[in-house]
């Protein structure tokens, strides 16, 4: 099979298995967080040939399940109105977030909850409550109960 071929088939499957290109959601991502191919390939976790190969369509899939959480979690961050209004300081605390994540992918979890249901739940919170008092909860909660504290860890963030 020649290269041309490879790369329609590779392209084919990843409509299939991801909805769309590759190449096209990674694109979406470099704009939204205004940072390099390679600086994405670093948080995402991959070395940024491999990238580049997954986007041309040289390669079909990303192999790493924890890498495709990541790539998620952060098409799911753009939603978020901090990081959709630009903010420069959001979009930054994004990407060290998810470059910081230890996803894992098991029946039992999904490791990439970030989405409708969080923004949602931030923004009743922020109904109830200040930015103060959200953040001063997070800090209780912390130690025994980490995800709900960093829910309202986000909820308390200045927007």
């Amino acid at each position: 099979m020649d290269e041309q071929s490879t790369v329609q088939r590779n392209l084919a499957l990843q409509r299939e298995w991801y909805g769309e290109p590759l190449g096209d959601r990674v694109r979406r991502l470099v704009v939204a967080f205004d940072v390099s191919q390679a600086n994405l390939a670093d948080v995402l976790g991959i070395s940024a040939p491999m990238l580049s190969q997954v986007m041309s369509g040289r390669r079909a899939k990303i192999g790493n399940p924890a890498v495709l959480a990541r790539l998620i979690m952060l098409e799911r961050t753009i939603l978020t109105p901090e990081v959709a209004s630009g903010n420069r300081e959001a979009r930054k605390r994004a990407l060290e977030d998810v470059r910081n994540s230890k996803p894992s992918v098991t029946k039992d979890t999904l490791p990439v909850e970030h989405g409708r249901h969080d923004r949602v739940a931030i923004t009743a919170l922020r109904r109830i409550a200040d930015a103060d008092d959200l953040t001063g909860a997070a800090r209780l909660l912390d130690s025994k109960f980490p995800v709900l504290a960093e829910l309202l860890r986000r909820a308390g963030a200045v927007t």
